[in-house]
């Protein structure tokens, strides 16, 4: 089980290369959703802005639900390091089970205050309509997706990015072709479902994915899945670790509602171009979320080796390697500038709305790069104190202000998306500073 770290160009690679494809899955099929759905033929961009709008508040919940992923990855990575993986054998079983239980309580909960909850959104008549029948189909997941992410957390952990890629392949590629099939349907067969057969398409393949992770986590991972008491020693500072990413995952989303809740005032159009314009965002971060993932693999391990020398030539070359990919995603999108833009929508005011906006998303990647590098490492570091109050800072002294003085000056989606680049380089900038002045000396 135990292999030194290989943290070479092919060792980085062989490791972020999968962890890119599984990444890439998940803003995948919310691409698919909001591309198939702004392209119907009834009420499209209604249709648009409440799949991002539900889509978004699910974004939410399962990014706060999910950070005990990264905790689970750092503690089984740094016990791997230390040759000591037996001491957590019934770790994993029992944080799948508190996911699991928490996951249908947020479920049952929101469920009973839908309307409300996306009223806050701005959203209301048909948009409104559209976003809580979204919601109450795909919200069916939650405990399927978070069982997904914790089986993520054990691969992960075990130095192991191929079976979430596998799961997340077979998941991407299902949940694709029932977007088709339920969405428009098929004549004399299926009857087109619309908003709900986007819902449906999505619950329908994170079952697969969930039968998938089971099978496999049983199959290919040396610990009992058997849930036992009393509670592993390591689950104290695990819950630790994770309700500090928890903190942190509410006020990363406090931005994201923020952004959304104002581009939804400020009229359909606006609400549907930032749907697009987030989809695209949220597609860069999980490309390069693939080389933050080496980082969360990497770094808990060569912390439990006490390897501080290669710790800091991994955080050089996984900040190169994201900022090179970065760049090549944004030249493309540069390139394609138009024709991406009519992939989501044939409304002429949602398309100029998106294409007066568009380039500010992609000249912040390179920032956004360094920013999700450095946050991998620190989650394999298990530092969840600094990421918290990283995102508190960055959240509530650098995006909401820079957010309401945009409005007070009318700049709309500008506003936002300088707010969202104000926002990432304060993430970026606090944690290599961090970073340099942590590890600078413990690596000469």
């Amino acid at each position: 089980m135990y292999k030194e770290s290989n943290i070479t160009f092919k060792g980085i690679n062989k490791l972020a290369i999968p962890a890119i494809i599984s990444g890439i899955a998940e803003p995948l099929l919310s691409i698919t959703d909001t591309a198939i759905v702004g392209n119907i033929q009834i009420n499209p961009t209604e249709a648009l802005a409440a799949v991002g709008i539900a889509g978004s508040f699910i974004s939410a919940l399962v990014w706060i639900l999910a950070q005990t992923r990264s905790a689970i990855s750092a503690t089984v990575g740094k016990y791997l390091g230390a040759k000591k993986l037996e001491e957590i054998g019934t770790l994993p079983a029992q944080i799948i089970a508190i996911n699991l239980a928490l996951s249908i309580v947020i479920y049952l909960v929101t469920l009973f205050f839908v309307n409300e909850i996306f009223q806050l959104y701005n959203a209301d008549g048909l948009i409104l309509n559209y976003a809580v029948d979204y919601y109450k189909i795909r919200a069916i997941g939650f405990p399927l997706t978070l069982f997904v992410f914790s089986a993520f957390g054990v691969f992960r952990g075990l130095q192991n990015t191929y079976w979430p890629m596998v799961i997340s392949i077979v998941g991407a590629i299902l949940n694709v072709g029932l977007d088709f099939i339920l969405v428009y349907g098929i004549e004399g067969l299926i009857t087109p479902m619309h908003v709900k057969g986007a819902a449906w398409a999505s619950v329908i393949a994170q079952a697969v994915m969930a039968i998938l992770a089971l099978i496999l986590l049983l199959k290919k991972t040396p610990f009992s899945y058997q849930l036992k008491f009393p509670f592993n020693k390591e689950i104290k500072n695990l819950l630790s670790i994770s309700f500090n990413l928890i903190i942190r995952a509410i006020a990363l989303n406090v931005a994201l509602y923020l952004a959304n809740s104002y581009a939804t005032k400020y009229g359909d159009n606006y609400i549907a171009a930032q749907t697009i314009a987030f989809q695209i965002w949220l597609f860069f971060a999980f490309f390069i979320d693939g080389y933050s993932s080496v980082g969360n693999i990497v770094s808990g391990k060569l912390l439990g080796e006490k390897n501080y020398q290669k710790l800091w030539k991994l955080s050089i070359k996984l900040s190169r390697y994201s900022i090179i990919i970065a760049i090549l995603l944004a030249i493309i999108c540069g390139v394609f500038y138009v024709e991406i833009g009519k992939l989501f929508s044939q409304d002429k005011n949602v398309l100029q709305t998106f294409y007066s906006i568009f380039w500010i998303v992609l000249l912040m990647q390179p920032i956004n790069a360094v920013a999700f590098v450095f946050d991998g490492i620190f989650k394999g570091l298990a530092e969840a104190v600094t990421l918290r109050n990283l995102l508190l800072i960055a959240t509530f002294f650098g995006f909401i202000p820079t957010l309401l003085i945009g409005d007070y000056f009318n700049l709309k989606l500008y506003a936002i998306w300088i707010a969202f680049t104000v926002w990432m380089l304060l993430r970026s900038g606090i944690l290599v500073v961090k970073f340099r002045n942590n590890y600078l000396h413990k690596n000469t």
